[in-house]
């Protein structure tokens, strides 16, 4: 989980990763914020998020980012 942080951080460093729990919800983050985030993801925990992936009940939270990161790992 703290590297899922410092990566959103390096993205967002405005966001309180840590405690925010509607990122999508309240348009804290945007497509483009997305789309960065994806990409690091993808990379660093060698993952494939996919376009179904991509609801809010996998992005409003870091904790839920982490489980879906975690789903993906295990596939």
């Amino acid at each position: 989980m703290d590297k899922l942080i410092e990566i959103l951080t390096d993205i967002r460093p405005d966001v309180d990763f840590a405690n925010e729990e509607k990122l999508i919800d309240n348009a804290v983050l945007d497509s483009f914020d997305i789309v960065s985030i994806i990409s690091v993801l993808n990379d660093e925990f060698d993952i494939s998020i996919r376009v179904n992936e991509l609801g809010p009940e996998n992005f409003n939270s870091a904790g839920a980012i982490m489980k879906m990161v975690e789903r993906l790992q295990q596939k």
